[in-house]
């Protein structure tokens, strides 16, 4: 039976970040939970009112999925989301998870976890911290896992319930919204990951994040710093523990909040708590504590946790080093233009060390380079010229031993020539209009979709629409009268068609608009509700204009059909079903397609397995071929799949003519590497399949554009060529992103141009 889609997996392979090394993004799930525990009965009720400081303007969006919940509960979550939404600040959706059903232990009334932890990002006020999911987004001004939810919640369905949705239990009655607002705050962040071991009074904390950070014992020794595991760590979780955030001591007036840490360790609720001792019954700030009394209600989190809550986006202060750091590991060098890029591992003690920075050393010319993080550049290089390097850490007690890179010979990059200086182009689409180029693109900060066709003597731009937010979904096709383009929005999640004729823009909704969810087993195909904004790519024949698509809410892969003045008809390609050549693996996180000589070609990807973390770890390319638009008319096999050297075959993948033959690429992953691609595939269709590396200029990864021969790809979040004849890498741009690079091929000037948004413009590369 078809099952729904790996949300997480389709992240893991299709969205760039995670395996962009220049951020060298790391992601862990989240295994610790934070409950709310069954306090007193029959003691006094205590009917809260929101503070005075309670803001109404919503700062955020939260979605709810619910699993098995009665329909007065959902009410006291919203209310306690209307809550959050005023005080947490972001603007990235909150995706919730919450599950209703019986627990383990009658005394737990709820409990709740990030969706997962992200550490080494842009935007992170520390990057060796581990951020949790809602936070990281905010932090980072985007979704870094857009399959996942960002927190995890489950309610005890055995709790004495008040269920009358009055707010005002009785004192043998809990209060569903109150258990919610804590919960809450414990996904978005309000958690320490430690963990004890009490047969041997061992602590561990081995991946500590922003609420560690600021957790310290009376003498200002903070957790983190402490070895893990080590009895030293295990005795300061039975101590006394505090709050040294600077906000969270103004909100205690000046007092560093105490945490509930006592003697005997309590898994879900040590740490992770305001002291129950202390403010179990100050009203306002009661809410963090471990207990909920029955009668107990509270409409707000508190001054003293909002405010701690604050403390985990600034970065902690630098503690006591203790020792000399540990030299760097994995220390490589990479080709650029006129420097090079270095690019290390921190030292294995980089925490107790308390890293400052690092030298970076050319061993020519002995020029040195100071560098907070990786990677660096070295600059002042000249082009052809050899050169190593070696790299230390330092911190206030002095120098680590070095570690020696590679040698590296820097290179020429292309040269650039602007289209549009207002665009940064993160999104576009290349493609051939009445024999001149097209590019369909959209600006990142003003989510304009824009058009620029050549004329023959200058570049014309046209705004076709100025959505809410853009997917990295787009495609174009064009015809002797107009120019397609295909293109989503994430908050509607519906896939749009725009056309152009030279004078008049149209735009219409093709899919994702339906009355409901469209079952996979449906062979008479409609209109659905689903999620359609994960991938497109179209092709014009004979027949009329034709465009595929991903249906992310149940992992299959649907197209459309629209023959001229006909209305679109709608089928599922693949994903449904094991027989006919098909297959039921999770398919189309990547796409794209061509027709030539009668014949659609589409290719695309198939997750078939992924492991506990949800991370995809065996993937297949598959290809689909039809002489006509027939819904019967597909033909598949499957290109690559798991073998020695490759787990997952997928991350993107492209098509293109090349002569009279059709050359298709993917990116592959072995065991060891996942979920980061190491390898670019290519072959000719039914030829032998060519591997190479880009190992002189950095792992590959995200957004493969092929022309004929010559494929673009990324490069440590550059622009690199690979030539397939000869298997031969070179660099195309040497300007960093913060993310992957979307780049495509034009004919411009009877020369062939790679085009991508570089350094915050739409430029031609040759």
């Amino acid at each position: 039976m078809k099952r729904l889609s790996f949300l997480l997996a389709a992240t893991l392979i299709s969205a760039p970040i995670l395996s962009a090394p220049a951020e060298a993004l790391l992601v862990r799930p989240a295994a610790t939970w934070g409950y709310t525990l069954a306090g007193e009965v029959g003691g006094p009720v205590a009917y809260a009112t929101p503070s005075a400081g309670t803001k109404l303007e919503k700062k955020s969006t939260f979605e709810v999925t619910y699993t098995n919940f009665p329909e007065w509960a959902k009410i006291e979550m919203q209310s306690a989301i209307d809550v959050w939404a005023s005080y947490f600040e972001s603007n990235v959706p909150i995706h919730v998870d919450a599950s209703w059903g019986r627990t383990d232990r009658a005394t737990v009334l709820g409990y709740a976890r990030p969706g997962s932890y992200f550490s080494n990002f842009a935007g992170a006020p520390d990057a060796t911290f581990w951020y949790p999911s809602a936070l990281a987004n905010a932090l980072a001004g985007k979704d870094l896992d857009r399959g996942s939810a960002e927190i995890v919640i489950s309610v005890n369905s055995d709790g004495m319930w008040n269920t009358r949705g009055d707010g005002k239990p009785s004192n043998r009655e809990y209060d569903l919204e109150s258990v919610f607002i804590h919960e809450i705050c414990h996904g978005l962040g309000f958690l320490s990951t430690n963990n004890y071991n009490s047969s041997y009074g061992l602590g561990t904390l081995q991946n500590p994040t922003p609420f560690d950070a600021f957790v310290q014992t009376p003498d200002g020794t903070r957790i983190s710093e402490l070895p893990s595991p080590s009895p030293e760590l295990g005795r300061a979780l039975t101590n006394y523990l505090v709050w040294s955030g600077p906000k969270g001591l103004a909100a205690n007036n000046g007092v560093a909040p105490k945490l509930y840490s006592p003697s005997a360790y309590e898994s879900g609720s040590s740490i992770s708590h305001l002291d129950e001792a202390t403010f179990g019954k100050t009203g306002a700030d009661s809410v963090m504590t471990p207990n909920l009394d029955a009668g107990e209600v509270f409409k707000d989190p508190g001054p003293v946790a909002l405010a701690m809550m604050e403390d985990m986006r600034a970065k902690p202060p630098a503690g006591t080093a203790k020792v000399l750091p540990a030299p760097p590991t994995n220390a490589r060098a990479l080709i650029s233009d006129q420097s090079a890029i270095v690019t290390f591992d921190a030292p294995i003690n980089a925490r107790s060390a308390q890293v400052t920075g690092y030298v970076i050393k050319n061993i020519i010319t002995g020029q040195e380079t100071e560098a907070e993080s990786s990677p660096a550049k070295v600059n002042n290089l000249r082009n052809g010229a050899t050169y190593g390097f070696t790299v230390a850490a330092k911190n206030s007690l002095g120098i680590s031993e070095f570690a020696t890179t590679n040698t590296v010979t820097p290179s020429r990059a292309w040269k650039q020539s602007v289209i549009d200086s207002a665009s940064d182009a993160k999104v576009l689409a290349t493609a051939v209009y009445k024999k001149n180029p097209a590019i369909a693109y959209v600006d990142s900060q003003s989510q304009v979709l824009k058009l620029a066709l050549w004329s023959g003597s200058k570049w014309s731009k046209t705004v076709i629409e100025k959505t809410e937010k853009v997917g990295n979904a787009i495609s174009v096709c064009t015809d002797t009268k107009k120019v397609h383009i295909f293109y989503t929005d994430t908050v509607k999640r519906d896939l749009f068609h725009a056309t152009f004729d030279g004078k008049k823009v149209v735009v219409e909704t093709v899919d994702g608009d339906g009355p409901v969810v469209q079952s996979y087993k449906d062979l008479d195909r409609i209109r659905t509700a689903s999620n359609v904004s994960v991938s497109n790519a179209c092709v014009i024949t004979k027949e009329g204009i034709q465009v595929f698509y991903r249906d992310e809410s149940q992992g299959i892969l649907l197209g459309a059909i629209k023959a001229p003045d006909s209305e679109w008809e709608y089928e599922l390609v693949d994903g449904d079903r094991k027989t006919d050549g098909r297959t039921e693996g999770d398919v189309g996180f990547h796409l794209n397609a061509i027709n030539t000589g009668g014949k659609t070609y589409l290719i695309y990807d198939s997750v078939t397995s992924v492991n506990t973390k949800r991370d995809a770890i065996a993937g297949e390319i598959r290809l689909a071929i039809r002489k006509k638009a027939s819904f019967d008319a597909w033909a598949y096999q499957t290109l690559d799949s798991p073998r020695e050297n490759v787990a997952v075959a997928g991350y993107d993948v492209d098509i293109a003519k090349s002569g009279k033959q059709i050359l298709v690429t993917w990116m592959t992953a072995p065991t060891t590497s996942i979920p980061n691609p190491d390898y670019i595939r290519w072959q000719v269709l039914g030829g032998e399949i060519i591997a190479s590396t880009l190992s002189k200029f950095g792992d590959p990864n995200a957004f493969l554009s092929l022309n004929e021969n010559l494929l673009l790809v990324n490069c440590e979040l550059r622009l690199c060529v690979m030539d397939t004849k000869l298997a031969k890498g070179k660099l195309v741009s040497s300007w960093q992103s913060n993310d992957p690079i979307m780049s495509g091929w034009i004919e411009w000037k009877r020369n062939r141009y790679a085009v991508a948004g570089i350094n915050g413009k739409l430029v031609a590369l040759k």
